[in-house]
């Protein structure tokens, strides 16, 4: 994800938070607590997400070389099934 829209999609649900969470209490010092917890939560959930993708990643191309010598030592005259259990 490109900056610019990390940074337009977080201030949209800063905003809406923001909006939601004064017309609920009434008060703008409440408004901007949740807003400054919301922002926070929202990076923190960011920041797991990226290192357990970048993380998955390094594991497949770890395990990815392996995959590719099992796959060749499989005769191409045996019969596959596809999940539907039909022979192609």
């Amino acid at each position: 994800m490109y900056f610019p829209q990390f940074l337009i999609g977080m201030l949209t649900t800063s905003g809406i938070v923001a909006f939601w969470s004064y017309v609920a209490t009434g008060s703008i010092w409440q408004a901007s607590g949740w807003t400054v917890i919301a922002a926070v939560l929202l990076q923190v959930a960011y920041f797991v997400l990226a290192t357990w993708l970048v993380s998955r990643r390094r594991d497949l191309e770890k395990t990815g070389a392996d995959k590719d010598t099992a796959r060749q030592s499989v005769s191409p005259t045996r019969s596959t099934r596809n999940k539907d259990g039909l022979s192609h």
